[in-house]
């Protein structure tokens, strides 16, 4: 059995140790693109490699996902975080799992997984053939042609074929994959910071607030978790689980929102209002200046009192209904205006691709085109940070790889 693989990167690799393992007799070849396989791999997680995440249970992983998280239900009971660790420590990969539930691998280098991709594909005979673009696929009978996009290089004909090229930034790059009669949803960034041009807070870069929750005010999107201060706006892993999640709406409304963040990271108000009124019942003479809610920095404190005309002279006992209404206000509602997004260079995932209507997530094969397989992002699959963009990746990749 001849399979080609397209793309050489995360999803391409497993998917191919996967197609030896259950069919050993097969001849596989990798077909990437550029002239280098794992690039990405190499640069995820800030060249650790977020391998995976700790959740263990399904419907908890399941909602990591804004696009495909349904429709991987059942492929995660064949495939998901649990069986991710063991595959990996079992080939000499030690993993370490982190306290924001992250899974590194303990060297902390994504070299460890990119070495023991290419050892794995070099006990098994897999071909890999670099520069080696692909331009389209046409039936041929029960087979499949892969024409490439250099002319020097002559069609092939394959028995499977699956694709792993991963996002692509614009719709034309699917158009290949389109033209076969899959649906095929637009490309749009998923992952990214925010700019915000217009508001002073930027002048307080590098602050970072340890739990805070943002919005965009009007809609039901959110975000959770560490919240960093940039000199163009704002990031941090509760700014990208936003952008992850309105990915697709952002994009429609060309990234301009008024954004809503709860210093507090509680969205009950009146128990934040209990904390304040807790502050001036301990500490009454003090400067409000001192003991600040929610571990804020000063910068920040000063920051938000200045931005409520509080004078900062003030004593606690001296606020007055008026200024603790203010700060109960700024504290679970401060508005900034976003204008624009920053690339988040490390992790660059794109919301859509190949609808996940044209395929049999039980399989990962094309409806519409006989053995034709998928894994890995170039499916309409994405998640928030955290692994889990890569664990889709070997889920996708492992059931592919059964060419059932």
């Amino acid at each position: 059995m001849e399979v080609a693989i397209i793309g050489g990167g995360a999803a391409g690799f497993f998917s191919a140790i996967a197609v030896k393992k259950n069919h050993p007799n097969a001849h596989v070849v990798i077909f990437e693109k550029s002239g280098r396989v794992m690039e990405k791999l190499k640069m995820s997680g800030g060249g650790r490699c977020n391998v995976t995440n700790g959740c263990r249970s399904i419907p908890e992983l399941c909602k990591a996902y804004p696009r495909g998280g349904k429709s991987l239900k059942k492929p995660f009971h064949i495939f998901n975080t649990a069986h991710t660790w063991d595959w990996f420590e079992s080939r000499g990969v030690s993993l370490v799992l982190q306290e924001d539930n992250c899974v590194f691998p303990a060297s902390q280098d994504s070299q460890s997984i990119i070495f023991c991709f290419l050892k794995e594909t070099s006990k098994s005979k897999v071909d890999i053939q670099i520069n080696s673009g692909i331009s389209s696929i046409e039936r041929s009978g029960k087979q499949l042609a892969v024409y490439f996009e250099k002319e020097s290089l002559a069609p092939r004909i394959f028995d499977k074929v699956i694709v792993t090229t991963g996002g692509s930034p614009r719709l034309k790059g699917l158009d290949w994959l389109g033209n076969l009669g899959h649906q095929i949803e637009t490309p749009v960034p998923s992952l990214f910071t925010f700019k915000m041009p217009t508001e002073v807070i930027t002048q307080l870069m590098g602050v970072v607030v340890e739990k805070a929750l943002v919005s965009i005010q009007g809609t039901k999107f959110k975000g959770d978790g560490p919240l960093l201060i940039t000199h163009w706006g704002m990031s941090g892993p509760a700014i990208l689980k936003l952008s992850s999640h309105a990915a697709r709406w952002l994009s429609e409304n060309r990234y301009e929102s008024n954004i809503q963040v709860n210093w507090a990271n509680e969205a009950n108000n009146d128990l934040v209002l209990e904390d304040l009124q807790s502050i001036i019942k301990a500490h009454p003479h003090k400067l409000i200046t001192n003991n600040r809610p929610y571990n804020l920095s000063s910068r920040l404190w000063n920051y938000l009192l200045e931005k409520c005309e509080i004078p900062l002279t003030l004593n606690w006992v001296d606020l007055g209904k008026k200024n603790i209404n203010k700060l109960l206000n700024i504290l679970t509602n401060d508005i900034y205006l976003m204008r624009g997004r920053a690339n988040f260079i490390e992790e660059f995932v794109t919301c859509g691709g190949v609808s996940l209507e044209s395929v049999n997530m039980n399989t990962m094969e094309s409806k519409v085109c006989k053995n034709l397989y998928f894994a890995g992002e170039v499916l309409d699959i994405d998640a928030i940070t955290g692994g889990y963009n890569l664990q889709a990746a070997w889920t996708t990749g492992f059931i592919a790889g059964k060419l059932l």
